[in-house]
């Protein structure tokens, strides 16, 4: 490891060297791997950076202004700077003797004027060494790196951007910035609001609002839902995003390739972006408005958005920008009104226009002169907006905000000007302003390079090669293989450990306490060296090479669900490939079902978290997952017997875009649970796993096993009925006499007229689960609302 720490430096002084050979008037900047414990990071070397190993993002102090800087995470490769989190984006620091530093306790802490008044901090305490590592997806990290936990990240504090992988949770937000070139905090946010539904919101100076969806929609009319409080929105390397609401959409470049950042602009359109690192350059692959106009406080106060033919703001007559470099600012009258009415009147008819909302009132059926004398008659009406028809209507503003003008409106705006003003009628407003960005596409142009620049890029490209092809000779010629600890190195900043064989061996006293048992292998209790138990699953015929694996278990290890259990870390040593666990103290479903340590209330929680982790898996999580063998003992309880689904990933992925997925060339599952999808060799869906968890929920209210079941016919003989069948038969009779549910239900655990009557749900919707044809089934988000909604019901 020494010999290639040392390699790694002669190679830096000669990169160093040959850079400022080329152009000598450009300095080179120090590309560092983390900052370490004790250490900082000053702004007069702002030159010094926190590089992520594939050179996607750096972290480091950026310029702004006269004498002014941010602590930011930019990506590297775009031509323009492109921050994707800032420390202190509302006070940049001054560019003398400021400071990042990673303090002793294991604070990080941005201090202005040396060890003047701190600016921002993490607020964290460490009593180890402390590193701070920017990763590959942009997210900078507080890391022990002897334990690989992760004390603080910068994912958990978003600023204007998400970036894929990133979730945006409850009580987060994404704040746009004021204006292209200012960082401060601007007045778009994009959250979920309190009915757990993603919102646009403008919160301006004065006003406030939120315009998108559409505030006249209700939520099944924008195809979102308030159903689930658990609020998680995230977006996968591919251009996919989803989020609890329902809400869906896809980058228009849909694939894997591109980098993208999700944006809340200043201008209050929300954009999902994708870079052209040959050019530099941000393309937009989606937007959630297409129509600018519609974005409240886009032109500010008086102003006007129109189309002429593109999205343009402009001033009303008798009005001027407030701030020729911010429309936001809106416009300002050259005029001072009266509350008298007699010194007021209307004489700026402006036609196919709007100020949305403020309407003091409305009135219909009434005349244009009554209108005016309405809002003279108000001392805080600014104007009225009359739509001439059969009836004739009347719309009184006591503020002129969101102005918008359209040729498909009908309605004529008057603002109210004082009597002595002399300004002739100029009809309607003429948009000159320059054109606002609202088409999908390239977001940015760029001069073109400099020749001499050019020519240093060429041969600075020459160079890296050659250093790139020297570096691989020696790392595999003299070093070999990576060892261990510099395998730990590159996936430690994931989140989970890497185990050593010994390590789990010992842990589990050589696999002795078996706790459960798989088609994917074995499961072992075990307890870490720190006393922690864990659940250690032994796998058998799993046949990938350790790369395949590791990303595959990197991939199983950042679905989190709380209803999903939780990968602790992994091994992979020789021929022995293993995952680590969270305990679960009750063990699995299949060891408590068929008695009655779980009442009746117990078992509708547990069948409500199943479907919840089910349906994400399906619909919710980074890579669409199908589990294709939920049975009980895949149904784990924790210390309060809350479900957690086990074994989830180990099938094969599916990519979402793909209908079904024919890969699937042998039978998974086990008997009594399977779809009969397997067995007609029928295209397999999500839909093998709703048939399952049917199969499961029948078998939680009767208390008899799918795989052992027989009825007893009214003879008093065996009926070689499955338990699908006697359940649907039973529940037959049931709707005409509701008192036979109670023949379904497990006799072993008394229930009361409720547990009746929410047993009964359960039965009907895990009957519709296991519907022969896969397509009148339920999905599993589907059937988590019908459970949830029942269970507040009741």
């Amino acid at each position: 490891m020494y010999h290639v720490k040392l390699f790694q430096s002669i190679f830096f002084f000669a990169f160093a060297f040959a850079f400022a050979f080329v152009n000598p008037i450009l300095l080179v900047s120090a590309r560092l791997d983390y900052i370490s414990w004790g250490s900082s990071l000053s702004v007069e070397r702002s030159d010094e950076v926190v590089i992520s190993l594939d050179g996607t993002f750096s972290a480091g102090f950026h310029s702004v202004g006269d004498n002014g800087y941010y602590f930011a995470v930019w990506f590297t490769k775009s031509a323009e700077f492109t921050p994707v989190w800032m420390a202190n984006r509302d006070q940049p620091v001054n560019g003398r003797r400021s400071a990042l530093s990673l303090r002793l306790d294991g604070n990080l802490v941005l201090t202005e004027a040396g060890q003047g008044s701190t600016v921002w901090e993490t607020g964290t305490v460490s009593t180890s060494s402390v590193q701070l590592r920017l990763l590959d997806e942009g997210n900078l990290i507080l890391l022990i790196p002897t334990t690989n936990t992760i004390l603080w990240k910068s994912f958990d504090f978003p600023t204007d951007t998400l970036l894929p992988r990133q979730p945006l949770t409850k009580g987060l937000k994404l704040v746009s910035s004021r204006s292209q070139s200012n960082y401060f905090s601007g007045y778009y946010s994009f959250f979920f609001d309190n009915d757990n539904v993603l919102r646009l919101h403008y919160g301006g100076p004065d006003v406030s609002s939120i315009y998108w969806p559409e505030p006249g929609l209700v939520d099944w009319e924008t195809g979102q839902t308030t159903y689930d409080a658990s609020r998680i929105a995230v977006f996968n390397f591919s251009g996919y995003f989803q989020s609890t609401d329902s809400l869906r959409f896809s980058a228009s470049d849909f694939g894997l390739g591109p980098k993208r950042r999700l944006t809340m602009d200043y201008d209050g359109n929300l954009r999902l972006y994708s870079l052209d690192e040959n050019k530099g350059d941000w393309e937009i692959s989606w937007q959630a408005i297409s129509d600018l106009c519609t974005i409240h406080g886009l032109c500010g106060p008086n102003g006007i958005c129109g189309y002429a033919p593109e999205s343009r703001c402009s001033c009303p007559p008798g009005f001027y920008m407030k701030d020729p470099t911010n429309w936001s600012l809106g416009c300002q009258p050259i005029f001072s009104l009266s509350c008298d009415p007699l010194h007021s009147k209307f004489n700026i008819p402006i036609p196919n226009i709007d100020f949305y909302s403020y309407d003091f009132s409305y009135t219909r059926d009434i005349t244009l002169q009554d209108c005016m004398n309405i809002c003279l008659s108000l001392c805080s009406c600014k104007g009225f907006m009359y739509i001439f028809n059969s009836s004739g209507r009347c719309y009184p503003k006591t503020l002129l905000i969101n102005g918008y003008q359209s040729p498909f409106f009908m309605g004529m705006m008057y603002i109210k000007v004082p009597r002595n003003w002399t300004m002739s009628d100029q009809g309607p407003v003429r948009l000159e302003t320059p054109a606002l960005n609202c088409t999908l596409g390239r977001a940015n142009e760029h001069k073109p390079e400099t020749k001499s620049l050019l020519w240093f890029v060429i041969a600075l490209g020459i160079l890296e090669l050659i250093l790139l092809v020297t570096g691989w000779w020696y790392m595999y010629k003299k070093k070999g293989t990576p060892t261990r600890n510099e395998q730990v190195d590159m996936i430690g900043v994931t989140g989970f450990k890497r185990f050593s064989y010994e390590e789990l061996k010992e842990a589990t006293r050589n696999f002795s306490e078996e706790i459960g048992r798989g088609g994917s292998g074995d499961v072992f209790e075990g307890k870490l060296s720190n006393g922690q138990v864990i659940a250690v699953k032994r796998l058998e015929g799993v046949n990938q090479g350790e790369a395949e694996f590791l990303a595959e278990v990197s991939l199983i290890g950042r679905i989190n669900h709380k209803n999903l259990i939780n990968m602790w870390g992994f091994c992979v040593e020789k021929q022995y490939k293993l995952l680590v666990y969270e305990y679960m103290e009750h063990r699995s479903l299949a060891e408590n079902l068929f008695s009655n340590a779980i009442d009746w209330g117990k078992r509708l929680e547990i069948a409500i978290g199943t479907a919840k982790g089910l349906a994400y898996l399906h619909e919710e999580c980074l890579e669409w997952v199908l589990h294709c063998d939920i049975k009980p003992q895949n149904i784990l309880l924790d210390a309060d017997y809350h479900p957690k689904v086990a074994d989830f990933g180990l099938s094969k992925l599916r990519d979402r875009r793909v209908p079904y997925n024919s890969s699937f060339s042998r039978i998974r599952g086990t008997r009594g649970y399977m779809a009969p999808e397997w067995i007609t060799n029928q295209p397999i869906t999500s839909k093998v796993d709703v048939y399952s968890y049917g199969v499961v929920m029948l078998e939680m209210v009767t208390g008899k096993s799918s795989t052992g079941f027989y009825a007893i016919s009214e003879r008093g003989e065996r009926d070689c009925k499955s338990l699908v069948t006697w359940v649907r038969e039973m529940m037959l009779v049931a709707t005409s006499n509701s008192i036979r549910i109670k023949e379904i239900m497990d006799t072993k655990i008394d229930a009361t007229d409720d547990d009746v009557v929410k047993m009964e749900v359960l039965v009907r919707v895990a009957l519709k689960c296991v519907e022969e044809d896969k397509d009148a089934r339920p999905t599993m988000r589907q059937v988590v609302e019908v459970l949830q909604g029942h269970e507040n019901n009741l």
